[in-house]
């Protein structure tokens, strides 16, 4: 069937904040090559404007020592590695999104660790050292990189209290954001701070308290964080994990849900909303995350989610991550955008496509929204299905009479699936390989770049009909920009003569 949609002449706010904010692994992968090479390759096509991830005062940082001097006990602050990750930020662009974790080794309390690296999640053996380290690291950013710059970094305190991030109970949790918040505002008051950046776990008992604990106490906090991942249930066979995923919407609701709690407090109502953490697995070894399924699924959530969170940060950019162990091959499941040797997945584009979205919003449904900009339409479409039903979901179809931006335009569409920009089809055709020899490297290089068309519109009656199919797990953009023709002013030009070019 075919949906006809006659596209209004204007619209409402696109609120499309896919570009805010994008996750890395430990902020000491920052330090490899290839992890710069990746960041390199995002930001060039998607510039995202902030990043977020863990481990900024783990010990491969190397941020917090002691020595002993006279018998006594002293801190001593190393920002050797911190200065070179975030020059690495802002030499491509990206501002840091700041998340306060984990715990030194020399302050914690505990032998309870996260990840094959041994992230520690105890509390501090002393919260007045730990506010000071949180000072220390503040003030020497303000000394590199200047205050006015400083200041526009959020910060989040911690990572998944909830779970198995925090070894601690609620109220040390709690007591963890008292001492941070009022280092961080101490530092400069303009310094934004929030969290509890939960995930979906007890999510209305932790936020409610967390709002009570933050009222009641006067504290610190200008913004709220959670994280939102919409896989069922995991099933572990060999290299892999397997999930069922919930239909996308899922963490739309999740995001209303949340609005609905924070509704009921005043104080807390119209803060900002960040989503420091999106993704459909939450493991680094589902296959989901490397197929074109993926990018249709992800377009969907990026198409609403901007109606009830300030931002949605992607965990991650890139596949240099190391979570279980060093990757074991270019296609494993990681939940980056870009694989293994530079190679692009189909989801890289989801979020390139809606980074070049207009502002004005026209028309939205399931599969579809038409946006513009000044005189050019952006055209976005998916069509998601889990093909391990052994069924395939129909064509989404449509014919779109859009108001015309001139007598004539050029039309070109990017299609992402099926055979294009969906490398891990190659791959598995290539047989699979462990390890990429150069011939490999190119053919799954040029396996990643979507199809382009381009076609000419002519405007009958003030509208341009378009005409758009959006087969099984596809992803596509149209742009629509008007072309000023200049085929009068060459003299003697014959498109007879051109061998069938128009």
């Amino acid at each position: 069937m075919v949906k006809k949609i006659q596209v209004p002449l204007s619209g409402e706010p696109f609120k499309n904040n896919a570009t805010y904010c994008v996750g890395t692994g430990r902020m000491g992968l920052a330090l490899q090559k290839e992890y710069v090479d990746h960041l390199r390759i995002v930001q060039e096509s998607i510039n995202f404007r902030y990043i977020r991830g863990h481990g900024l005062f783990c010990d491969d940082v190397g941020i917090y020592r002691e020595d002993e001097i006279d018998g006594q006990i002293h801190p001593f602050y190393n920002f050797t590695y911190l200065d070179r990750i975030i020059d690495t930020y802002l030499e491509n662009g990206i501002k840091p999104f700041l998340e306060l974790g984990f715990m030194p080794e020399k302050l914690k309390t505990g032998e309870q660790t996260i990840f094959y690296w041994k992230g520690n999640v105890t509390p501090p053996a002393s919260y007045e050292k730990w506010a000071k380290l949180i000072q220390a690291t503040l003030n020497h950013l303000i000394d590199r990189y200047g205050r006015e710059e400083v200041i526009t970094w959020p910060i989040e305190v911690w990572n998944e209290p909830n779970i198995g991030f925090w070894a601690g109970t609620m109220e040390e949790y709690f007591k963890l954001y008292d001492y941070s918040s009022r280092a961080i505002k101490e530092v400069d008051p303009r310094i934004q701070v929030g969290g509890p950046a939960i995930c979906g776990v007890e999510t209305e008992k932790w936020l409610r308290s967390f709002f009570e604990h933050c009222i009641q106490n006067n504290l610190p906090l200008d913004f709220i964080t959670r994280h939102c991942y919409t896989a069922n249930q995991p099933t572990k066979q060999g290299e892999y994990i397997y999930h069922t995923l919930k239909d996308p919407t899922f963490m739309i609701e999740e995001l209303k849900e949340t609005r609905q709690i924070m509704a009921d407090y005043p104080e807390i109502a119209e803060m900002p909303l960040h989503i420091t953490e999106f993704n459909s697995s939450y493991v680094p070894l589902c296959p989901a995350h490397d197929t074109d399924f993926h990018a249709a699924y992800i377009a969907r959530i990026l198409s609403e989610a901007g109606e009830y969170a300030d931002s949605y940060s992607y965990w991650t950019f890139s596949d240099v991550f190391e979570e279980m162990d060093v990757p074991r091959s270019i296609f494993h499941g990681g939940f980056g955008l870009v694989a293994l040797n530079s190679i692009k997945k189909p989801t890289f584009y989801a979020f390139e496509f809606f980074s070049k979205a207009g502002e004005e919003l026209l028309y939205r449904d399931e599969h579809l929204i038409v946006t513009k900009e000044d005189d050019r339409y952006v055209i976005i479409g998916w069509n998601w299905h889990d093909m391990r039903d052994n069924k395939s979901s129909p064509d989404e179809s449509y014919t779109l009479l859009l108001p015309s931006i001139g007598k004539q335009a050029i039309l070109v569409k990017k299609e992402v699936g099926g055979s294009h920009a969906n490398p891990m089809q190659t791959w598995s055709n290539l047989g699979k390989p462990r390890n990429l020899n150069r011939e490999q490297l190119e053919i799954l290089k040029a396996a990643a770049e979507p199809l382009q068309t381009d076609s000419k519109l002519f405007e009958q009656n003030g509208v341009y009909e378009v005409e758009l199919t959006i087969p099984c797990n596809h992803l596509c953009m149209l742009e629509i920009m008007p072309v000023n023709d200049k085929t009068n002013t060459y003299r003697g030009y014959d498109p007879k003569e051109f061998y069938g070019l128009e």
